[in-house]
């Protein structure tokens, strides 16, 4: 075995860099995160995060990718190198930025970006998450751990959510039911019953959580979100449109289940033709109904497949900063405290990147990964492919 893979995995205290980018595809987070392993257990800090914007035509080219129907092969080997190399340039801005150097950084785990993911795929469920590890380890000098879903789907899985096991980790309780939910692109939740042990969880895609929205401004305004929901604050909700897009055939599958961009997208959902039938809808109103749609779907996933009536929900991920979504949340929940991660101590934005960090960890120690119950994996499985220096 290579002797600084040993030297680490015996080190009591590690820096490791959890790197995420998601289906908005908005930039690349990278969390500095301390991990202390005791004989009581794990702790870990968060040190330093940093996001890293893509390029505008890389953020153009993977955007192109994510819902293409066909891609040119060449471009796409070509693009997985060119985004690994990008990973690798947001390790150092963050080890740059946090006034350390690279040899204090112990371990690496890289989501990845994900360009393709078709969990109900016959015969073959399949995922694809480019930004090569090997180029991240080789352009860092730093183990780096990537390529999570695959072994999970290996085992029967869906590849997702991947986020429950740090979820658990942190946010359990003895005595509150609670939600964890992350609003990216895509929106995610964990529910937590209280007393519960691992295999009690439950996790799930809710369906879309940014992206609709995300792509309506681009198409109207020109402009990546709705800064603040300001946009959606000024329009009015059409609640017909909003029950024909509750109507979709996801929303009525069972978990374990996940989802992506390819789904949920204007096009293949059919949003602009369905908006565009509607002569007294104007560009504001779209945004503000779609907006709506999102947090009631989000809502009534929680409602009709939570096994408990929640105490609390934990939101992180860019959808915190959406106020008219978050207001249509605690509308919708009523009783149940809502709040973000920052509430908890946990940083809303660094939250997953750090997951990456801690699931890395795990990895290196030949340690379970996956929640079989959240994946749908017929077992639990270490997660990743280790790619040394």
């Amino acid at each position: 075995m290579n002797q600084d893979y040993i030297n680490i995995l015996l080190k009591s205290e590690k820096y490791v860099v959890g790197l995420m980018s998601g289906t908005s595809m908005d930039g690349i987070d990278a969390a500095l995160v301390k991990i202390v392993e005791t004989d009581d257990g794990q702790s870990f800090e968060l040190l330093h995060f940093l996001t890293i914007p893509y390029p505008p035509d890389m953020h153009r080219r993977l955007s192109a990718l994510a819902i293409a129907e066909t891609y040119p092969v060449n471009d796409l080997v070509q693009l997985n190198v060119e985004t690994g190399i990008h990973f690798a340039y947001a390790v150092k801005a963050l080890v740059h930025d946090a006034g350390i150097k690279m040899e204090d950084i112990d371990l690496i785990g890289s989501h990845g970006q994900t360009v393709r993911h078709l969990p109900q795929a016959k015969p073959f469920p399949a995922t694809l998450q480019i930004g090569d590890p090997s180029y991240i380890a080789q352009q860092t000098g730093v183990i780096t751990v990537g390529d999570f879903r695959m072994a999970d789907m290996a085992a029967g899985g869906q590849g997702a959510p991947l986020v429950p096991m740090f979820d658990f980790m942190v946010f359990g309780s003895p005595d509150k039911n609670r939600a964890v939910l992350n609003i990216g692109g895509i929106a995610n939740v964990t529910i937590l019953p209280a007393g519960e042990d691992l295999d009690k969880v439950l996790a799930f895609d809710t369906g879309p959580g940014n992206t609709i929205v995300d792509n309506l401004c681009k198409t109207y305004y020109a402009r990546d979100f709705d800064e603040n929901g300001e946009i959606s604050a000024c329009g009015k909700v059409h609640f017909d449109i909003v029950d024909i897009f509750l109507k979709d055939k996801y929303f009525a599958q069972e978990p374990p289940k996940s989802t992506g961009p390819e789904h949920f997208s204007l096009n293949k959902f059919n949003i602009i033709k369905e908006l565009g039938v509607h002569d007294n809808i104007c560009n504001d109103d779209a945004i503000s109904t779609m907006t709506y749609f999102t947090a009631r779907s989000i809502f009534e996933q929680i409602q009709h497949f939570s096994p408990v009536n929640l105490d609390e929900l934990y939101v992180s991920g860019g959808g915190v900063n959406n106020c008219s979504l978050m207001q249509h949340l605690k509308d919708l929940f009523g009783s149940v405290e809502i709040y973000t991660t920052d509430n908890y101590g946990l940083s809303s934005d660094a939250k997953e990147a750090m997951c990456f960090a801690i699931l890395a960890n795990e990895t290196l120690h030949g340690a379970q990964g996956n929640v079989p119950s959240a994946t749908g994996a017929i077992s639990p499985v270490v997660l990743g492919k280790i790619c040394l220096p």
